[in-house]
């Protein structure tokens, strides 16, 4: 993956072969500017690979034109933006019923509220994003990015703008949630005990992949 600025080539994503498993989870670690957050963005089809191809069940990604693309984010993808991109003109339990309310389930309100219980903001659930701190932003993101049980969970820097408490919480629901609906998870963090509850660990540098630790396999 690459980049044109002005006359020149910005290298971010280099010869990187990336393949996980159904149900796993994949922690990805690497300095700032290293290409994570791309890594992310090509994932959910929100940046198109200039070389190579990127496929989820063996649907190629960059065959499909933006309303293809928008249908699978909607139903099989949830995505956990480091900057958040809450609706600022929606209340955080708007936000979290969004990706229902777009397909059309009728117990948007109902799943989104409990999700909201779930990461400690059900008193907040009328707040717009403006009435909002960052780390009560991050958490209504969280609970939208896991609303519609999305197969494949996308995550930059989920406990980022946390403290160690609610970090914790919140990673105690990402991997809940995960196990419940047997959902990929692909985690982009600094937090290494996050990521050490992780299937692999794969850290980001030069825009290469490197192994860091895999779990052991079970014995038979």
């Amino acid at each position: 993956m690459h980049y044109d600025v002005g006359f020149s080539r910005v290298d971010v994503l280099k010869n990187l072969d990336l393949r996980v498993g159904r149900g796993e989870h994949v922690a990805i670690s690497g300095p700032s500017g290293s290409g994570k957050t791309t890594l992310l963005l090509l994932l959910a089809g929100l940046e198109r690979p200039s070389a190579g191809a990127v496929s989820l069940d063996g649907v190629a990604l960059d065959g499909l034109d933006r309303d293809q693309l928008a249908d699978l984010r909607r139903d099989r993808i949830g995505i956990v933006f480091q900057s958040f991109h809450l609706v600022p003109s929606l209340t955080a339990i708007e936000n979290v019923a969004l990706p229902l309310e777009i397909a059309g389930k009728p117990d948007a309100r109902t799943k989104s509220r409990a999700l909201l219980e779930d990461v400690g903001l059900g008193g907040r659930a009328a707040h717009y994003s403006s009435q909002l701190s960052g780390g009560e932003q991050q958490r209504v993101a969280i609970a939208r990015a896991l609303v519609h049980d999305p197969s494949i969970l996308l995550a930059d820097e989920p406990t980022g703008n946390l403290d160690d408490h609610t970090g914790e919480a919140v990673g105690d629901l990402l991997f809940k949630a995960a196990a419940r609906t047997k959902t990929t998870m692909i985690v982009v963090t600094h937090n290494m005990e996050l990521a050490a509850r992780c299937d692999r660990v794969l850290r980001l540098h030069d825009g290469r992949l490197h192994d860091i630790a895999a779990k052991p396999a079970a014995a038979a």
